[in-house]
């Protein structure tokens, strides 16, 4: 493996929530030297610094070049389809306790079944003040949780395609429950144990159902990397790797979205003013009137970093009969009425992949097929600010694990790089 491949094996195997995976990036962040600022507070930022803006599940790093004219933006989402634990969770049923669930964005269901689960997320544990609850990491590291399938006895016409039900058949398993057992607030204790705080003191929690195994190469020659989470913590890598390589001279933005699978519809989302707020904070700290902000805007450029659909070898039927990338063949430029690339935009990327000598691949969806959204067009309707959506190609996309080109990784974080840079 190369660097970049090692990476980004450790976001996958690190980011079992969206809260651990803004934490790993502002630890990195930290490391290469960028000062921490509070949303709510004022910003001091000057030309040649390094800065971050955390916030629970989404984080905006940025660094100011010399002629900080323009904003040149790269996003990503953290989150990913799952299962969410909801509150007063435990379930007895046939000698065991069972977790109340509800999916969390387009998982596909099946694919959760019969794996090693664990739980990961955040905790907000009480303090002196009722408006400002301690929000604690927890995540278990080993695996907690199964969601069994029924057998073939039973359900015999499970291979014709049976349908997978998330008020049924997605409920994980953690224990025994020996008659007698009390469940009331027993996820709760586990909890209060695992951070040592009183359990009275818990006030709330989001914990995310996570699969527990690692990502890991696959292939006689190792092409191929297969995992959990590869939508959307490759572009998350990605974004980061292109900023902290870059040396331009603008003002050069990674943010970290959350809630992209459910529609980005919240304040931490791409459909939110958290962004425009922070970008015009900058604006402000360096001096800019608010013309010169609109300018900045307008002027800059953004990269919507999502993973791309790969051409399946058992399936080209679903794929454009031309614009369909490959496993292995680069990183994909993603053109369609629900993305925000256009001709203009994706000139830019494909100047700049011509440019750096980066693999370049075209995705289009068959005409009949709608594909996802992205944060791209919500993002830059927001800012008035020309955008191309870029990513990785994938096979079992919102599977419980993914699977794509080992290499194309490299391609994703220099072109990010390249963007920061031009």
């Amino acid at each position: 493996m190369t660097n970049i491949e090692r990476a980004l094996c450790a976001w996958l195997d690190g980011g079992v929530s969206p809260y651990h995976t803004v934490a790993m990036a502002a630890g990195e962040l930290g490391a290469w030297g960028f000062a921490p600022l509070a949303l709510e507070g004022s910003f001091s930022v000057e030309k040649g610094g390094r800065y971050f803006v955390e916030n629970g599940t989404s984080l905006v790093a940025f660094t100011v070049g010399q002629k900080a004219s323009s904003f040149r933006i790269a996003a990503a989402h953290t989150d990913w389809p799952c299962l969410r634990v909801k509150p007063e969770p435990e379930m007895v049923s046939g000698g065991c306790c069972k977790l109340n669930v509800e999916p969390y964005g387009g998982a596909i269901y099946n694919t959760w079944l019969d794996r090693p689960l664990s739980l990961a997320g955040a905790v907000l544990v009480r303090t002196e003040n009722p408006l400002r609850p301690e929000s604690r990491l927890v995540s278990w590291d080993s695996p907690l949780l199964t969601i069994p399938n029924l057998a073939i006895h039973m359900n015999r016409e499970v291979n014709k395609g049976v349908a997978t039900k998330a008020n049924v058949d997605l409920f994980p398993l953690c224990g025994t429950a020996p008659q007698g057992w009390e469940k009331d607030g027993w996820l709760q204790d586990r909890l209060a144990e695992k951070l040592n705080v009183p359990a009275q003191d818990i006030l709330s929690f989001e914990l995310y159902v996570y699969c527990a195994e690692r990502a890991q190469t696959v292939g006689f020659g190792e092409e191929f990397l297969s995992s959990p989470r590869l939508d959307n913590l490759t572009s998350v890598h990605a974004c980061l790797h292109g900023l902290l390589e870059a040396k331009g001279s603008e003002i050069n933005v990674a943010v970290l979205y959350d809630n992209e699978e459910v529609g980005s519809n919240t304040r931490r989302g791409a459909d939110s003013a958290t962004l425009t707020v922070i970008l015009e904070k900058i604006a402000l700290a360096l001096g800019m009137d608010r013309a010169q902000f609109l300018n900045a805007c307008v002027g800059g450029m953004l990269l919507s970093c999502d993973a791309a659909h790969a051409l399946h070898p058992n399936h080209p039927e679903y794929a454009d009969p031309l614009c369909a990338p490959v496993l292995g063949g680069g990183v994909a430029l993603k053109r369609s009425a629900r993305y925000s690339s256009d001709a203009e935009t994706c000139a830019v990327v494909r100047g700049l992949c011509e440019r750096y000598g980066i693999p370049l691949q075209t995705y289009m969806n068959r005409a009949d097929l709608p594909g996802g959204s992205t944060v791209g067009s919500i993002a830059s309707s927001l800012l008035a600010m020309p955008a191309a959506d870029i990513g990785v190609p994938l096979l079992a996309m919102h599977s419980a694990r993914e699977l794509m080109g080992l290499g194309d990784q490299d391609a994703f974080c220099r072109l990010c790089a390249a963007f920061f840079d031009a």
